[in-house]
């Protein structure tokens, strides 16, 4: 049964991308529940959320090109691209109203930066017991880097070279380095990466060395790493191209060796599971082991900082300009 607080209140603040890099707070409808019933619907108060710099960055200067304003819709988002748009999707809150198996309960939603809201059931996953609700604003991160390893196929005992550390590339690092015999390198420009990398237990290098690598993941949303990749992948190796440009134009340089030395370059993104794995595999199931993987640690090296929610629309401008050593910043509510 809902409690009359929920019943007296339809909105709440969000945070909303007003225009070309300008955001406000602004009122947002609670529900976004089809079926309001109690047995199907949760209420969730927000206690953190993350900002996924890449992704949030393009929407917020008004990049996503018109032709992909239909797949870049975030699940709860609200408003249409370019702006006003309500977007975001790393969310932990607590449940207080819905099923008794869910009340009380901290849970993670793909919903955008707003302090309660109401959702169906189905759209909240529990935080296992061994992951902090403060560290479990990474799990969209973790998902989109366990799509990446599923497109990419490594190999026991594979040279892997990770080219960009944000925070998905050092996921991504991360989880390669527990195949069996593999040598996993990652690479940036930026040496205050080092400290993450580290504690990460991964090398890292600025400098592409060697093309000798079997696997290369691009992550760093930039022309010139894309370039980095291509040339250090070895003969028939593969580069899995991670990073997403918006609408900006990226010159891929597959002349010289590419074809000679027999290069694939494959996309990946999260919006769809792999071929192979969608008969077994489904978005609940992949969520629900990105979370699990999120019980080390180490991971909260990639929590570079924090804000409230209430300091946002001072905040975002200053952390989506592309601040060289912020990897995932905390919302607290």
């Amino acid at each position: 049964m809902q409690s009359q607080d929920t019943q007296d209140i339809t909105t709440s603040l969000a945070w909303w991308v007003t225009g070309p890099g300008q955001g406000a707070l602004q009122p947002a409808p609670i529900d976004a529940a089809e079926d309001q019933s109690p047995t199907s619907a949760v209420t969730v108060e927000t206690r953190f959320s993350g900002i996924s710099r890449g992704t949030e960055s393009l929407v917020f200067h008004g990049r996503v090109p018109a032709s992909e304003h239909g797949r870049m819709r975030a699940p709860f988002q609200q408003g249409e691209f370019p702006y006003p748009v309500k977007y975001g999707y790393a969310n932990v809150g607590q449940v207080t109203d819905g099923p008794a198996d869910l009340l009380g309960r901290t849970v993670f939603c793909l919903f955008p930066h707003q302090q309660r809201y109401r959702v169906p059931q189905q759209a909240v996953y529990p935080i296992p017991d061994g992951v902090p609700a403060e560290r479990a604003v990474l799990a969209a991160n973790m998902e989109t880097a366990v799509n990446g390893l599923w497109d990419a196929s490594p190999g026991v005992g594979d040279r892997v070279l990770v080219v960009g550390l944000g925070v998905v590339g050092l996921l991504v690092g991360w989880l390669a380095a527990q195949i069996p015999g593999t040598r996993v390198t990652v690479l940036d420009t930026n040496p205050a990466r080092r400290t993450q990398a580290q504690a990460l237990g991964l090398e890292f290098t600025e400098e592409p060395g060697r093309d000798d690598y079997d696997l290369v993941f691009h992550t760093s949303g930039q022309p010139a790493g894309l370039t980095t990749a291509l040339a250090s992948a070895g003969p028939e190796a593969r580069i899995v191209e991670m990073s997403w440009y918006g609408n900006a134009a990226v010159a891929a340089p597959l002349g010289e060796g590419f074809h000679a030395r027999r290069l694939t370059l494959r996309s990946s993104q999260v919006g769809q599971i792999p071929t192979d794995r969608r008969p077994r595999w489904d978005y609940r199931r992949r969520m629900a082991l990105a979370l699990d993987l999120l019980q080390d640690d180490r991971l909260d090296q990639l929590i570079t900082g924090e804000s409230r929610f209430a300091e946002l629309p001072q905040v975002m401008p200053t952390l989506l300009a592309g601040t060289a050593d912020v990897l995932c910043h905390r919302i607290v509510y």
